[in-house]
């Protein structure tokens, strides 16, 4: 195992998967700031031996049982707020012992300094609010050492001290170095795991943002673009009246028998090509595709205000299907025919259910749309006579058939023949090509 792979192994082995990443953060600094200060204190024993007078290595001894005790009794209870507490505990108190054993500061180096470890660490696995009380005690068992000094250190003892001057100002020099360098390590351990964290963020907001806009385009697939955002924001039911919508239906002629000879995936491809084409056409006359019906096609405007002239855009619409079957046989390769039929009227519209939901008309109007559609001419668009006056100025159509509708009698209809182009103020063609009603 290389020492990169055992570092990680080692720092990673507190941690829970129920971790949060903040606490998996903190758990990760206070086991590798264990390391480092253990390694680092060995290493002062080590050169402290070699250059200095032979002190007692008891307490030293002790510093690393206790730090390596707590560390296996974390890991084995797995209680990381009793082990921070311990943990910095001997890092705060420790350096203040191992001083006092000495005899002063001079004699020790400033080994005390290493209790600066306790406060800092505070900061990082505590919080800034709580790393105060430790920073105080720091400050506390420093003046407290200061002023035993101060006031009652012996100087003919110190004068008879066997620590030499230089390997005095050495570990002085040591123990500045030492505690620095574990400052910085860890505060740029932090620092390169939060960045990391910030990263595991942004990545994770970005696939949030892109399952968000996915879900949103699914939505606006299935409801209007108001309806969903009400439906976002509220659990209430989604049902509005409209005094005036017009309502179109187109239903692929003889689709049951052509069928029978084909192969389900051929059916949906079918039908497929057919009704995106119907898609891209309502799209762009701003007209609201309402859904599909096996193989009738239901679109509708005048459902917000996007657009003004709503009937003119769903007859421009019916004659764009229409013609678009007639030309173009890469979609309609099967040579089918269509009836269209167009009412308009009062509707109401919502959201039905609360799973699968789908957004639906209902009322007169849509009834009647659907009724003239079933009765209509392959080929032919059929609308009724309120469509028919509110269009009639700037389209032509063909002369009045009289239908009879199930439940609503006899009802004349207006077969719609196309798009004025002279500016007229009406026109009526007669009665409608033999060749077109077969």
């Amino acid at each position: 195992m290389s020492s990169d792979s055992f570092f990680h192994s080692f720092r990673d082995v507190g941690l829970s998967a129920n971790d949060s990443e903040e606490m998996r953060l903190n758990k990760s600094l206070l086991i590798f700031a264990t390391g480092l200060i253990s390694a680092a204190s060995m290493l002062w024993l080590l050169l402290y031996w070699q250059l200095g007078p032979r002190f007692s290595s008891t307490i030293p001894f002790i510093f690393q049982l206790l730090l390596t005790g707590n560390l296996l009794l974390y890991f084995k209870t797995r209680n990381f707020t009793l082990f921070r507490t311990t943990q910095l505990g001997l890092f705060l108190f420790m350096p203040f012992v191992a001083q006092w054993s000495m005899g002063n500061f001079i004699t020790a180096s400033g080994i005390s300094l290493w209790g600066l470890l306790a406060p800092i660490g505070a900061i990082l696995f505590f919080g800034v609010r709580e790393s105060l009380a430790w920073f105080i005690a720091y400050l506390f068992l420093t003046a407290l050492s200061g002023f035993f000094d101060f006031y009652l250190a012996d100087m003919a003892a110190m004068e008879a001290s066997h620590v030499p001057l230089r390997t005095s100002i050495f570990f002085f020099a040591l123990n500045f170095a030492a505690v620095s360098s574990i400052v910085y390590l860890l505060l740029r351990f932090a620092t390169l795991e939060k960045q990391k964290l910030q990263e595991r963020m942004v990545e994770a907001h970005a696939l949030l943002q892109a399952e968000q806009e996915r879900s949103e385009r699914l939505l606006l697939n299935i409801l209007p673009g108001a309806v969903a955002e009400r439906l976002k924001h509220s659990n209430q039911t989604i049902a509005d009246g409209f005094a005036d919508v017009t309502v179109m239906f187109a239903d692929i002629v003889n689709f049951t028998k052509v069928a029978e000879g084909l192969s389900p995936q051929q059916v949906f491809s079918m039908l497929n090509r057919i009704f995106s084409s119907f898609d891209e056409l309502a799209e762009a006359y701003g007209l609201e595709k309402i859904k599909t019906i096996g193989d009738a096609y239901m679109v509708a405007g005048g459902l917000s205000q996007e657009r003004e002239e709503y009937s003119d855009a769903i007859a421009d619409l019916a004659l764009a299907v229409r013609d678009l079957l007639h030309r173009d046989f890469e979609v309609n390769r099967m040579h089918l025919e269509v009836r269209i039929g167009i009412g308009t009227g009062p509707v109401v519209a919502g959201v039905v259910g609360k799973k699968k939901f789908i957004y639906d008309l209902w009322g007169d109007t849509v009834n009647i749309a659907s009724r003239i559609t079933t009765e209509g001419v392959p080929g032919m668009i059929q609308v009724d006579e309120t469509t028919y006056r509110r269009l009639r100025d700037r389209y032509d159509f063909y002369e009045p058939q009289t239908l009879y509708l199930k439940g609503k009698g006899n009802m004349t209809v207006y077969r719609l023949a196309g798009k004025r182009s002279d500016g007229g103020t009406g026109s009526s063609l007669g009665a409608v090509p033999t060749e077109v009603t077969g």
